[in-house]
């Protein structure tokens, strides 16, 4: 009778949720404790470096200037191709993981990864855990600042809608939370579990109390 040896699973996770709410963070503590990562805003910008390049732009918020202001001339166009170089991006690492079944990983998506359709969403959903990082009411006005202090790319896909006269500043301040509110239900959706970013801003919490708190999350929801 031959005895069986189990190997230990693959850790594969994937960080979902609006930027700045600590996807990038996570995904580094992790990747510094020894697990394998992958920013998924890397891969994009490679992509685009190209076109970055001849505006002079580079880094991801040169991405984010590259786009422009969503009320810009040319944001709508941008704003597809962004969306088409994550699509291919995403199914690149996907494939990755099909290939290597015993592949670790730690993917640090963007804000608009369900926007990458449901095919993909499902196939992340499959090999990945899926792990939403949810901001609160009350942080809504951080993601904001920061948007606006430090602008990363961001696909409004309509949610921009400017009033006559109205600064574009005030239309961010005002539109945002509606974009948050109709991804909300998006990232739910599609994650295996969900985390409070407040129940994360302890300094001392490590990556593998990190890893806890997912576990426990799944547990519990079981």
């Amino acid at each position: 009778m031959t005895r069986e040896t189990h190997k230990e699973r693959p850790l594969r996770l994937a960080l979902v949720g609006m930027s700045g709410t600590g996807k990038t963070f996570w995904t580094k503590k992790l990747a510094a404790s020894g697990h394998p990562a992958i920013s998924c805003d890397d891969r994009i910008e490679e992509r685009l470096a190209p076109k970055l390049a001849a505006g002079g732009y580079e880094g991801i918020n040169g991405v984010a200037r590259w786009m422009g202001w969503p009320d810009s001339a040319t944001y709508a166009e941008r704003e597809a191709e962004y969306l088409a170089e994550e699509i291919r991006a995403l199914d690149e690492v996907l494939t990755e993981l099909e290939q290597q079944p015993e592949k670790s990983l730690v993917l640090d998506t963007t804000g608009s990864v369900i926007y990458t359709g449901n095919n993909l969403l499902m196939r992340l959903r499959r090999h990945m855990t899926i792990v939403y990082l949810a901001a609160s009411a009350e942080e809504q006005q951080v993601l904001i600042e920061r948007y606006l202090n430090d602008p990363k790319p961001v696909l409004w896909r309509g949610a921009f809608r400017a009033k006559p006269g109205e600064p574009p500043r005030e239309t961010v301040s005002r539109c945002y939370p509606a974009l948050i509110a109709a991804r909300r239900q998006s990232y739910e959706a599609l994650a295996h579990c969900t985390l409070p970013v407040a129940a994360l801003r302890d300094a001392s919490l490590d990556a593998d109390a990190f890893l806890k708190m997912i576990q426990s999350k799944i547990e519990g929801a079981r």
